[in-house]
């Protein structure tokens, strides 16, 4: 039996892949949440690995309030920078492999084709800069690394857009504005989490980019979101980030499209289109 850590693991893609490395079987998984790990101290995660000694590690935890992190850059390097550092430190003392977690935000969204994994990062916010230097820690260590791009995450637990505007749907009558010059591709924690196992079993290293299929805007999503739920999809409004009001602290890519090319020409299934995945997510949280 392999012994998987799982960093995060009280996130919304930890707690999934901690479900699906449990239903899979075959795995003594120690699920480490914040409270029981802070991944930014570097004695407490080289002092968890030694002990554990995992064969994998699937490395979740990140700080993701996009915004936040642009008023407080030293802590999301902290965070999502140099948290990777001692992750991939304490992996190699033990020789286990390391699955991160990384961003659409890499990118500055200026590119009018879907990225690919080969394309040449530019954040533009700070937390794109430290999620950035986060997937140089973890190559930079030498130990074969999985870097996994992904974008627009929403699923059953945590704070997300379906949640967000199922519970808006049912509490207020006016109409719902979201921005129509952002697109990307919804993806589903759930189904992210199985490729996130798959690919650190097989201990495949290199960058892969992983989202569910079919590219849409937040406007076009909410809309979708609405439709799956049995609610009236005019009810959405189309409108600019510029018009965002208050605007964003941090900027968003544009294009946040990710191309799952190295998947793909692998020869490893795409994830479902978002679709499918938001119809089974709207059930469950109905």
């Amino acid at each position: 039996m392999s012994r998987v850590l799982v960093t995060g693991a009280g996130g919304q893609v930890g707690r999934e892949v901690v479900a699906r490395l449990e239903a899979h079987g075959g795995h003594d998984v120690v699920a480490a949440t914040r409270a029981d790990l802070d991944v930014g101290d570097h004695d407490a995660v080289l002092g968890a690995i030694t002990t554990l000694r995992p064969h994998l590690v699937l490395h979740t935890a990140a700080w993701t309030a996009v915004d936040a992190c642009e008023s407080d850059p030293d802590r999301a390097f902290r965070d999502n920078a140099l948290a990777v550092r001692h992750v991939a430190d304490g992996c190699r003392s033990v020789g286990a492999h390391l699955v991160t977690v990384s961003t659409d935000y890499v990118f500055d969204g200026t590119k009018a084709t879907p990225y690919t994994e080969w394309d040449t990062p530019a954040p533009a916010s700070a937390y794109g800069r430290s999620k950035l230097g986060g997937e140089r820690e973890a190559f930079d260590a030498g130990i074969g690394a999985t870097v996994v791009r992904t974008s627009w995450v929403c699923g059953e637990h945590g704070a997300n857009v379906v949640k967000t505007v199922l519970r808006l749907a049912a509490t207020t009558d006016g109409p719902l504005r979201f921005v129509d010059d952002q697109v990307g591709h919804p993806t589903f924690a759930d189904d992210l989490a199985s490729m996130l196992v798959r690919l650190g079993t097989d201990r495949r290293p290199g960058l892969f980019h992983v989202t569910n299929q079919g590219a849409t805007s937040w406007y076009g999503f909410v809309r979708e979101i609405l439709t799956a739920a049995g609610h009236d999809p005019g009810r959405v409004e189309p409108i600019r980030t510029a018009d965002l009001d208050p605007p964003r602290p941090a900027p968003r890519p544009a294009n946040s499209v990710l191309d799952n090319a190295a998947l793909r020409l692998s020869g490893l299934p795409l994830l479902d289109d978002h679709r499918v995945a938001l119809e089974r997510l709207v059930a469950r949280l109905r």
